[in-house]
């Protein structure tokens, strides 16, 4: 009979090689592109995690969701299928600078393809002469946002919403509500879910 620690040594091995098969963000681009794909839809969401005392703990808070967890950003297709997950970052990331950190405008104009995202990410995109990154646009005090802007708006929101299937297939895995904080253990755990959660949804 096999011990328990055991056990969780072959599991979480098992894990690491899932992990592994995961694709990699410029591989996953260009593999969209090679099928004809135009545009992919990015996006941030907050792995809720078990809260703990101490300092070393508040990275993890996110304010925006007033909850402790870990972010991570996923891309889509059009259909709303995961293609990508990044790695862990604390909660208190902002969604801008971890899209920055993984270098996705760069990654999505090597591969010829644009990105819808929700107004969190407005200034993401360097280069305004030629985006990547569709956004919306955010109305500021004393400029509201005109009818057309509105529009555009719910355009984007539209067309964004497949996102949120890719999510919710992601989060429906139960092992999720034990996620610690250690970001590099949640990060392997979440690329292996995304290899298994691709593998039931093509199946």
């Amino acid at each position: 009979m096999r011990s328990d620690s055991t056990v969780r040594r072959w599991l979480l091995e098992v894990i690491g090689l899932l992990a592994a098969r995961a694709p990699r963000l410029g591989r996953a681009l260009k593999k969209i592109a090679r099928k004809g794909g135009v545009v992919v839809l990015l996006d941030g969401t907050l792995v809720r995690t078990r809260r703990r005392a101490g300092n070393e703990n508040r990275p993890n808070y996110s304010g925006k969701h007033k909850a402790h967890g870990l972010l991570f950003l996923a891309l889509t297709d059009e259909r709303g299928n995961l293609v990508w997950i990044s790695a862990a970052r604390p909660g208190r990331s902002s969604e801008i600078t971890t899209a920055r950190h993984n270098r996705i405008t760069t990654r999505l104009r090597e591969a010829g393809l644009g990105a819808l995202a929700d107004l969190g990410f407005v200034g993401l995109d360097d280069d305004p002469d030629d985006p990547v990154i569709v956004t919306g646009r955010r109305a500021t005090r004393g400029h509201p946002l005109t009818d057309a802007q509105k529009e555009a708006n719910r355009l984007v929101s539209r067309e964004r919403a497949a996102n949120e299937h890719g999510f919710a297939d992601l989060k429906n895995w139960r092992i999720l509500t034990k996620v610690r904080m250690n970001a590099r253990h949640a990060t392997t755990l979440l690329r292996a879910l995304l290899v298994l959660t691709n593998a039931e949804v093509h199946r």
